[in-house]
């Protein structure tokens, strides 16, 4: 077997896809360390010695993310490349939720927003609210410093104690807005407030930006569907904050199975679809 991996590299955390260079998915892995470089070829020497593969039997090795830039040479003396990673993003994207255009909301550290379809694909802009941004409040405000202790706190958290409704403030009926609508994240903030509250009133604040910064791109434009990637989309809370935002503004939020592994898949197809095989991730 002649396998294709795509690579994306992160500051700790690497995900790594393979596929045959027949275009079928071989899987999926991920794996964490204290730096890029390590982090990397980690999860390579993992994905290698789980699939009971050889380093001959790797035909490419395809780079993208913020730590791509640290690898100067081959690696294990394999052909190896790099892709812009909003391109990876795009392509990854667009495989697994089986469209063929969408905006494509990658949802790491910070979040990237790109335009992909049948023009290209195009970063249109991005925003600093992510998964850092839920670390850094979490780790001050409520003394977890970990995305596993934040989400299990989370779980057992109230929003009514720590948002603004719009019931709150109108008895009246508003035609566009229910009730229990955001009025102000972190509004109410309750003396009885408790740090699993706080830690969901993070997460759904998060959820709430970047869900309306997609719904605004989407306004100008006639895409309505909106891929989310990324490790942010395993969080439990997500789906319940996107089906909020569907109902209320009809676009189609969209979270395709591996979605955190979309930018490395991305970068795996870019070497196939250059190649002409373009049934990755169907």
């Amino acid at each position: 077997m002649s396998a294709v991996i795509g690579i994306d590299v992160g500051g700790s955390t690497t995900k790594i896809v393979g596929y045959t260079d027949g275009g079928k998915l071989i899987s999926v892995l991920k794996v964490e360390a204290a730096d890029p470089l390590t982090s990397a070829y980690g999860a390579l020497g993992k994905f290698i010695n789980e699939n009971n593969l050889t380093l001959p039997e790797v035909k490419q090795i395809i780079l993208t993310g913020v730590g791509s830039s640290l690898f100067k040479k081959e690696v294990y003396g394999i052909p190896t490349s790099k892709v812009d990673e909003f391109e990876a993003i795009g392509l990854g994207g667009l495989a697994l939720s089986g469209k063929k255009e969408g905006l494509i909301v990658s949802m790491g550290t910070g979040t990237a927003f790109v335009r992909a379809g049948k023009d290209g694909i195009r970063h249109i802009g991005g925003s600093g609210v992510g998964g850092g941004t839920v670390l850094g409040l979490c780790s001050k405000l409520c003394g977890a410093t970990s995305f596993k202790t934040v989400v299990e706190m989370a779980s057992s958290g109230s929003l009514q104690r720590v948002d603004l409704n719009i019931g709150d403030i109108s008895k009246g009926v508003i035609p566009t807005l229910s009730a229990d609508t955001t009025a102000s994240n972190f509004g109410k903030m309750e003396d009885g407030a408790t740090h699993n509250d706080l830690a969901l009133g993070i997460l759904n604040m998060a959820f709430q930006t970047i869900g309306m910064m997609a719904v605004f791109a989407c306004r100008n434009d006639s895409v309505k569907d909106v891929v989310l990637t990324g490790t942010l989309t395993l969080v439990p809370c997500a789906k319940k904050v996107f089906n909020a935002l569907h109902k209320m503004h009809g676009v189609n939020f969209i979270i395709p199975q591996n979605a955190i592994y979309a930018t490395a898949t991305g970068a795996a197809l870019s070497y196939l679809y250059k190649n002409g095989k373009n049934n990755g991730g169907k």
